[in-house]
């Protein structure tokens, strides 16, 4: 229940979920269909600048796919929440857009697809005019619980003339007015009438909106190579039916046009059984905050000759290059600023320690990829940004930018900080700024990995032009990132380039980087303190 206070202002929200389906898709590829996924695009508070807010799961083989990746945004009544929904067939494990076939776009307001609940949208620029997209907005009744299901199947139907069946199960929850969409789908058991998938977790918001008692459809398929599925059978349940039955419910898959075709001479299709192992309360990103949790943040600088000489007006360090107000026309100063004005707000002291790599340090000249950036060599820290900011302009003229540009100094550094505070007390970002192609990618991966355990996320900022393939693959958000066959246990790295930001509006450039850069922040936060069972304190005053 939300609190109430006389006298003061709320703006009315609500937490709407979108669930997205193509039909008709254009087929790009020889031998097969096309492999859809969308990019949800958001601008808002009139700004004609699109930010890129989530993508779906990619869909093989399939021109009519069903995405069980919502989109939840947050509904402003007094706002032109505007959305793009761009669809792509994917051609390439790269999250570079440029290197897919575009399908086709579409524009709407948030608001029409609230007053509409269920919407066609025609997909235009793709080849042949092809495709249309299916949005269903429902709003979210507030739940913080996610369940844990247990399913295995006993005896289903034979589907393939020279194997057995190869199975999985989606979910679907019924909507205010009674349609189905799909909320969860599980992975495929190849060549099995028996499988098991183990356990899920679903949010009771995404399954039955919070509602124990709404019904929830299970449809039973066999995956096909085509990417045309063959019903197997389906059924239903709801959680207060699985809480009343700790062993779980045994649940006959009905085959309709079987069932039809037979009549009594039909029983069913094989057996779903589903178990509620527990409801979890799941706590958010803000539980921890407000329980006592700080965010401490270490900021690394790249020092290396590849930025430029600092005195030429061309230089990424420049500090002579300024604009119509006179403010500093730097890209690590922008990178700073935007960063560092949203975590200042979660530590208590701002104070932040901020190293620099890639100099050659007074008064002997001899090269760094571990220095503090304030030159002072009994503390790194700095008060606030303004202290960071005023801390790297008094340090660049006193070093030589030199090199290589070596990340795995930096990284271990916090990560030993971070080692000594697995308790959920603190949890650590370090953000990286650099121009520069990685020239100890072997140290630096192996130090992510290591890494990849504690409460640490790493944030890289890419400034100026150089090629950040390498960046790419540190972030892991195609694959996930290994050393020597040992993967990182979560994904802690998120890679921007500031230059893909630079276009539109200058004055929303900082809110725009900020967004980008802390975008994985509270969902690699969370992914630690689950994955260690820690719970937050109780909500400070």
């Amino acid at each position: 229940m939300e609190t109430f206070s006389g006298g003061s202002a709320r703006t009315p929200t609500s937490q709407i979920e979108l669930t997205l389906s193509c039909r008709n898709l254009a087929d790009m590829d020889v031998f097969s269909k096309s492999d859809p996924f969308i990019v949800v695009y958001v601008a808002s508070g009139g700004s004609d600048a699109w930010q890129e807010y989530k993508r779906t799961e990619i869909i093989y083989d399939n021109l009519n796919p069903d995405f069980a990746t919502k989109v939840v945004v947050t509904y402003h009544f007094e706002e032109q929440q505007r959305l793009r929904f761009d669809v792509y067939d994917v051609d390439a494990p790269s999250p570079e857009l440029s290197r897919h076939d575009f399908l086709g776009r579409c524009q709407c307001t948030l608001g029409e697809l609230v007053s509409q609940r269920s919407s066609q949208l025609k997909l235009l620029g793709g080849p042949g005019g092809l495709g249309t997209l299916l949005v269903h907005a429902e709003e979210l009744i507030s739940s913080k619980e996610h369940a844990h299901l247990q399913f295995h199947a006993i005896k289903l139907d034979k589907k393939d003339w020279w194997g057995k069946s190869d199975p999985y199960v989606e979910l679907f929850k019924c909507t205010e007015e009674g349609k189905w969409v799909l909320s969860w789908r599980t992975d495929v058991k190849k060549r099995t009438l028996n499988p098991e998938w183990g356990t899920v977790v679903v949010p009771v918001s995404s399954l039955c909106n919070g509602d124990h008692e709404r019904n929830i459809r299970a449809v039973c398929w066999d995956w096909n190579r085509s990417g045309t599925p063959s019903l197997i059978g389906e059924t239903h349940f709801s959680l207060r039916q699985l809480r009343t039955t700790g062993s779980g419910c045994t649940l006959d898959l009905i085959h309709p046009a079987k069932q039809k075709k037979k009549g009594s001479r039909y029983t069913h299709s094989g057996r779903l059984v589903v178990r509620l192992e527990r409801l979890e309360h799941v706590y958010s990103f803000l539980d921890y905050i407000q329980g006592g949790t700080e965010l401490a943040c270490t900021i690394a600088i790249d020092f290396t000759a590849s930025n430029g000489e600092p005195k030429s007006e061309d230089s990424l360090h420049s500090l002579t290059r300024r604009n119509a107000l006179g403010a500093i026309r730097n890209p690590y100063v922008t990178a700073l600023r935007a960063v560092g004005e949203i975590i200042q707000d979660y530590d208590s002291d701002k104070q932040f320690p901020v190293l620099g790599f890639g100099a050659r340090l007074p008064p002997d000249g001899r090269v760094s990829h571990e220095f503090y950036v304030n030159l002072n060599a009994d503390s790194p820290f700095c008060h606030g940004v303004q202290g960071v900011v005023d801390a790297y302009e008094r340090c660049l003229p006193q070093v030589q930018l030199f090199g290589p540009t070596n990340f795995a100094p930096v990284i271990r550094h916090v990560a030993n900080f971070a080692r000594q505070y697995r308790d959920g007390s603190q949890y650590f970002i370090l953000l990286i700024i650099t121009d520069g192609v990685i020239t100890d990618m072997p140290q630096t991966k192996q130090a992510i990995v290591e890494a990849s355990c504690l409460p640490l996320s790493i944030i890289i900022v890419g400034v100026g032009s150089a090629d950040f393939a390498a960046m790419e693959e540190l972030d892991g958000d195609v694959v996930r990132l290994s050393y020597n066959g040992r993967a990182a246990e979560r994904d802690i790295v998120q890679f921007v380039p500031l230059n893909g930001l630079l276009c539109g509006e200058q004055v929303t450039l900082r809110a725009r980087l900020a967004r980008e850069v802390l975008a994985e922040i509270p969902d690699q936060f969370l992914g630690f303190m689950r994955a260690n069972k820690i719970t937050p304190g109780p909500a400070r005053q």
